[in-house]
């Protein structure tokens, strides 16, 4: 299993095209290599999310875990956004909005993520250059 020391780790919908999108652009942004990956549907998430007695393991919401604390929906997504590279980590400024507010666009988002952005078969996991980046087994 890859080593999740000091690391943040993102837990994604793997067969989403958006959630494949985003992991794709945040991997070229995260020049610290601060996050690794692991799709919803693996064992690995489901273990990982066990270990932290997590019952929030739904497909609609994209998970980051840091230092043990879980964090979705647009908390999670604007936490993401602080580690990148400049420019892009400017939008953690909107974590000023509400969370229900947020929220609210987020779910929307959520909900018809397969509608406007399709949805793969399987999770499409890089298997070249950034394979280390991604917890696959449990």
């Amino acid at each position: 299993m890859t080593d999740t020391k000091n690391k943040s780790i993102i837990l994604f919908d793997g067969i989403c095209n958006l959630c494949n999108s985003s992991v794709q652009f945040i991997l070229k942004h995260d020049h610290k290599k601060q996050f690794l990956f692991a799709s919803l549907q693996s064992d690995a998430a489901t273990k990982l999310l066990l270990q932290l007695n997590s019952k929030n393991n739904k497909l609609s919401s994209i998970l980051l875990i840091e230092d043990n604390k879980i964090y979705n929906k647009s908390t999670a997504a604007l936490r993401i956004s602080r580690e990148l590279t400049p420019l892009w980590n400017w939008f953690y400024i909107l974590i000023i909005i509400p969370t229900k507010l947020r929220d609210f666009i987020y779910d929307i988002i959520a909900k018809n993520r397969y509608k406007w952005f399709g949805k793969r078969d399987t999770c499409l996991v890089d298997n070249t250059k950034y394979k280390k980046r991604f917890i696959t087994n449990g």
